[in-house]
């Protein structure tokens, strides 16, 4: 036999499950990292007290100003990412949240993921060098270029290698004594590619005193949904198009691309 419950009851009996599900939902791990802004730092100084970049077997020029590389830093792979960060998140510029393979493309695993973030930054820094010395048409050259940056990985710090060495190595000032920062792939036939987490970069770069930031042209909206005051954006495609922009803005001649 079935007893009758009345609506006080019913509700009191009811809401129980409901309120496990709602902890569960809350307190639950989901497939997502928080991030925020990272470290940068000056491809034309050191890093660690050592030079990021090296260059034997060609005479390189005294630079001025600054090229920045840009990072994000992420919660890691293992770390349990619950309703609350996620919320939290959207109301908060200065973090982000981002599926956690989109971060950790490799996997779970910290050490596997170490390992591929340092391959991903070797590649990047040998199709750089590859780049910059084409470009400059020193690529048959006996040139020795060595690029070293503690605790960092991945490729997104191509494009500023590359205008590293070129400034090492030419014949003009590609900063004008300005602080520029950016973000990229590079491939060795010197194409721009896109990387992710720009407007948390953007942030980074204008902390640390960039005023101008080198951005894929692809992720240009992205950039400009949340760009700090004081930074202006270039979109770039090649590294070609890169040096003609930051050479025409230092001439205060020509075009200079906007985003």
């Amino acid at each position: 036999m079935l007893s009758r419950l009345s609506r006080p009851q019913f509700l009191a009996v009811c809401g129980v499950p409901v309120v496990g599900l709602l902890a569960a939902v809350l307190f639950a791990p989901l497939p997502f990292s928080v991030a925020q802004p990272g470290l940068t730092a000056d491809v034309l100084g050191k890093n660690r007290g050592a030079e990021v970049i090296t260059i034997k077997g060609a005479p390189t020029r005294e630079t001025s100003g600054q090229l920045r590389m840009t990072t994000i830093e992420a919660t890691g792979p293992d770390a349990d990412v619950r309703l609350g960060d996620v919320l939290g998140s959207w109301f908060d510029t200065d973090r982000a949240v981002m599926p956690r393979d989109a971060v950790y493309p490799s996997g779970d695993d910290v050490g596997e993921i170490e390992q591929y973030n340092q391959e991903q930054m070797k590649e990047s820094q040998d199709a750089a060098t590859t780049a910059a010395l084409d470009y400059l048409r020193l690529g048959d050259e006996d040139i020795d270029v060595d690029l070293r940056l503690e605790d960092v990985g991945g490729p997104s710090a191509g494009l500023l290698f590359s205008l590293g060495i070129v400034d090492k190595l030419g014949t003009g000032d590609l900063t004008g004594g300005r602080v520029v920062a950016g973000t990229g792939t590079i491939t060795d036939g010197g194409k721009v590619g896109a990387v992710g987490g720009v407007p948390l970069k953007t942030q980074a770069a204008r902390r640390d005193g960039a005023t101008v930031f080198l951005v894929p042209k692809a992720e240009c909206s992205d950039a400009r949904a949340e760009l700090p005051k004081g930074l202006r954006l270039i979109p770039v495609t090649t590294l070609k198009g890169a040096v003609d922009s930051l050479n025409a803005l230092e001439a205060g001649k020509g075009d200079v691309p906007a985003c």
